[in-house]
């Protein structure tokens, strides 16, 4: 791109309301991760809510975490080689739900809650995306209009958002990058990405940093510029006392984030 796009701030319920990691989940009340039950239980309870998104073999953004289906359903293979009805289809385990589209998902939220939306890599090397998702993100956003951000590990989607839908607040997910947790990303690629190099090009206005690398000086650096500092993924109440000493605010799981008191 030839000049930064412009920068959109985060609406204030996205530093205010802990943010539920693929929503409210706990599969022992049968609310799979990113399910429409944990996205309700998350709407209900008053959280603002991190969801992920993969493409469907019809271009359609749908809410689900993983490349392949194995981990999540007694279905196999690729998310990308099934229509959106046929993944809606597909039963998440100890759940009725199936897998939902993002424009399901928005039916649900509704803007009652802040919506965290994860462009995961259709790469699958941190390189250039041919923004397949991107644009099925896009056109699901079209026309909502409650607090919304996109993000995204690899800067290619962000870039791609800065084009396909401007006003939306958009930033990076980022991490220490280890190359051992990141194979077989190359460790030139893990040095690169791990100086978030690719902030102020995106016109990114937040991170969502690894928590255990919140003490990183670039994390300090970002914040003192005006960025704001999110957080994954927080665990308990001893994380999330240290997380928010750098971050303003987190994402987290198994347990209940404490909500701030109502004005």
């Amino acid at each position: 791109m030839s000049c930064a796009p412009p920068r959109i701030p985060l609406p204030p319920g996205f530093l205010r309301q802990p943010i539920a990691h693929r929503a409210l989940h706990d599969r022992k009340a049968r609310r799979p991760e990113n399910s429409p039950a944990a996205i309700r239980a998350a709407v209900v309870a008053g959280y603002a809510i991190e969801i992920d998104l993969q493409l469907s073999a019809d271009g359609r953004a749908m809410v689900f975490h993983d490349e392949t289906l194995d981990r999540l359903t007694a279905a196999k293979g690729p998310v990308a080689a099934h229509s959106a009805d046929a993944l809606g289809r597909i039963r998440l385990h100890d759940s009725d739900d199936g897998i939902p589209t993002l424009d399901a998902v928005l039916r649900i939220v509704e803007g009652k809650v802040p919506l965290l939306i994860e462009i995961k890599d259709q790469s699958l090397t941190m390189s250039e995306t041919d923004g397949r998702l991107e644009e099925a993100t896009a056109r699901a956003l079209g026309a909502y209009a409650g607090p919304v951000a996109v993000m995204s590990f690899n800067p290619s989607a962000v870039f791609h958002m800065a084009r396909l839908a401007p006003g939306i607040p958009r930033g990076l997910t980022t991490s220490a990058y280890d190359p051992a947790a990141w194979a077989p990303l190359p460790d030139a690629a893990c040095d690169h990405f791990r100086q978030i190099p690719d902030y102020d090009a995106t016109g990114s206005s937040f991170i969502s940093h690894e928590a255990a690398d919140l003490a990183r000086p670039r994390v300090a650096e970002l914040r003192s510029r005006g960025a704001a500092i999110l957080c994954w993924t927080i665990r308990s109440p001893a994380a999330e006392t240290a997380a928010r000493r750098f971050a303003h605010n987190i994402t987290f799981e198994r347990y209940l984030a404490p909500l701030p008191a109502m004005p």
